[in-house]
Parts: structure tokens; C-alpha cells; sequence
């Protein structure tokens, strides 16, 4: 879908203008909830945030903003903001104090510790409730963020800008959309396909990859992603009926899960 010289922000743009209706990411959560959101529904959230980011905190090209947060589609739609205003996406919260850092509920108080200039905290809520307590000098992610403007047009950022720390490196934003395309084409993905990624609630950001290439492999592919809880014990058949119904053709998780028959299995 786009060169190898394209930033992680144009990736996402082209990939929205193609078929903006068509769902992108799919979370399931332990209770069995469900929440799906379209490529122009999750781009609204990375619309909001983007201007929340620029308009509210000041946020310039450059700037580092430290992700706190496991996968879910909000960590989604923070990892495609900040590469949208042109910062770096942080996902270890060692070394320098960032300009911003963004936590769930149970990571607030180390964020609070941070040193960071802004701290910005999210209840993970499926359906973008807010934080049931909110600490002095906390931003209320879900609340805050409504009151932004709809449409942000994506800064025209250097690929190779930093886009991401992880793992003890900083990626370029070519390096991540390259990580992404060369995964797409070693797993086949297709617009077809539906990718799931299974994982623990609590689990770091980077259960996408260091290099956040299970994401950008889904972005690069067009191909929806679906978040999940690792199944039960006992509840394996439960956990395959529901990957049946969800047409989940590929499947990516940190640990093995039973003899899956999926097309494609990378564990």
C-alpha cells in the first residue's frame, strides 16, 4: 500500500481514505465484551487526541510521549497520534523524563512519578468511560479528549524522524513502516484475512512487537485487527467458536494456546 520511504501518519491516512467504513480493530475483554471500530471511527479518536496533544499540551515534532499502556485500541489510537503530530511513541518508561506520558489506572501513580510535563491517564474502559478517581494534576483522557476537533491533517514529518523507542533503539518512522510491510509479506496477509492478537489485559504495549510491526503489518495489509484475552482454563473451545466467528484467519500471541486451526499461526 505505500513505499518504503512513507511515514507510519501517511501509512495510516492512505490506508483510512481507501474504505473508511471498514472495521480496523476488534477488542474482546474478559467479561466477553465487545467493541469494534472502523478505520474512520478509530481515525476520529486519532483525530481528537492529535489535537488534544498540539492544542492542550503544546506538543511539537519531536517531542517524546511515553505509552504506559497495553494493547487496546485506545494504546492504538495514542501510538497513531503521536506519529500524526510527528513525536515519539515511548513504550519504556526508563531514561529521560518525556514531555508526556499516558498510563492506565493501575500505572498512574509511577506516571505521576515520571518526571514528565504532562501526564495524562485513561481508564481503558471498552466503551471510553472515565476514570472512576481521577489524582491532582491528572488529565482524564476520555473526558478531556471529546472536546477536540474532529479532523487533524497529519503533520508532513522526515521518515526518518525517530518514531519510536523500544527495546534499548530508536526506530525512524521508515524503519517502523518497513518492519510492518516486511512482516505483511512473510505472513501472507491479505485484505481478507483478520488478524487476532492474544493477549494479556495487563500486558506491555510492546506485545506488538519492539518494533510495533504487528500493528503496522496490519496497517501496511489493510488487514482488521482483533485484540483478545488468552483463553481460560477450560475454555479453549469457547475461546475457538469465537475466533470462528470473528473469521480469524491469522493469529499472533506471546504463548501458546492450544493446537489452533487457523491458517496461519505465529507464536
Amino acid at each position: 500500500m505505500g513505499a518504503m520511504s512513507d511515514s507510519p501518519a501517511r501509512l495510516w491516512r492512505a490506508l483510512v481514505s481507501s474504505d473508511p467504513s471498514r472495521p480496523f480493530v476488534t477488542s474482546h475483554d474478559d467479561l466477553g465484551d465487545r467493541i469494534e471500530l472502523s478505520r474512520a471511527t478509530l481515525d476520529n479518536w486519532v483525530s481528537k487526541t492529535s489535537n488534544m496533544l498540539v492544542d492542550g499540551f503544546g506538543t511539537q515534532p519531536g517531542d517524546r510521549i511515553t505509552l504506559a499502556l497495553p494493547p487496546h485500541w485506545q494504546s492504538v489510537a495514542w501510538v497513531l497520534s503521536c506519529w500524526s503530530v510527528g513525536a515519539t511513541a515511548v513504550l519504556s518508561e526508563d531514561g529521560a523524563a518525556p514531555e508526556v506520558m499516558v498510563a492506565g489506572p493501575d500505572r498512574l501513580e509511577a506516571a505521576q512519578d515520571s518526571g514528565a510535563e504532562e501526564v495524562v491517564g485513561t481508564s481503558l474502559d471498552p466503551l471510553g468511560l472515565p476514570l472512576r478517581d481521577v489524582p491532582p494534576m491528572v488529565t482524564d483522557y476520555t473526558v478531556e479528549v471529546r472536546g477536540h476537533g474532529d479532523h487533524f491533517p497529519a503533520y508532513p514529518v522526515d521518515a526518518a524522524e525517530p518514531a519510536l523507542e523500544s527495546a534499548g533503539r530508536t526506530f525512524t518512522g521508515a524503519e517502523v513502516v518497513t518492519a510492518g510491510q516486511e512482516l505483511a509479506k512473510a505472513w501472507e496477509l491479505g485484505e481478507r484475512d483478520r488478524l487476532a492478537v492474544v493477549v494479556a489485559p495487563d500486558a506491555p504495549l510492546d506485545a506488538f512487537g519492539g518494533d510495533l510491526s504487528v500493528l503496522t503489518a496490519a496497517i501496511a495489509s489493510g488487514v482488521p485487527l482483533l485484540l483478545t484475552p488468552p483463553p481460560a482454563e477450560g475454555d479453549l473451545q469457547r475461546f475457538l467458536d469465537r475466533m470462528g466467528a470473528e473469521g480469524v484467519s491469522v493469529l499472533y500471541g506471546t504463548e501458546p494456546v492450544g493446537d489452533l486451526p487457523f491458517r496461519r499461526v505465529s507464536l
